[in-house]
């Protein structure tokens, strides 16, 4: 079985998860003018970043996670598996990573923010214990912006 492994956040293969999915998104909102991060404000500041794994098979990266502090919050950032392997259980895995990591550092909650056009996304957190929260700062000024939370403690 694979299992996600610890990655520095500028890692090759985690830049370029990164990148597949900052690609799959923008199509999918490509309609949708608040979703055109055209002054960076939506950037994520890698320091940050407190966690970031990858999980590869046969050396090849198919899925991505992080987590980052936002305030006293930790919130999940850029969670990803390739298209040709969604509907396994890597997702769950990278979940269940992320939320270990979480804990072991002390985290009373995890919160993360998706769109409304990422049913799959929002069903998969629903269904791991995730509720909607009030939309959070950065993500107020996006129309589509859903977030949510998981009490961990």
């Amino acid at each position: 079985m694979t299992t996600p492994a610890r990655v520095e956040w500028n890692d090759a293969d985690a830049v370029r998860l990164r990148d597949a999915m900052q690609a799959e998104i923008r199509g999918m909102y490509a309609d949708d003018p608040t979703s055109q991060n055209r002054d960076g404000r939506l950037e994520i500041d890698p320091e940050s970043i407190v966690f970031t794994a990858v999980i590869r098979e046969d050396d090849e990266p198919i899925g991505h996670i992080a987590l980052r502090r936002l305030g006293d919050d930790l919130e999940i950032k850029r969670m990803y598996v390739v298209p040709e392997r969604r509907g396994g259980d890597l997702a769950e895995r990278l979940l269940a990573e992320v939320e270990r990591e979480a804990r072991a550092l002390g985290a009373p909650r995890l919160i993360l923010h998706t769109g409304a056009r990422q049913q799959a996304a929002v069903a998969f957190y629903q269904r791991h214990g995730y509720t909607p929260i009030e939309i959070y700062p950065p993500y107020e000024q996006l129309a589509y912006s859903l977030c949510f939370e998981k009490q961990l403690a």
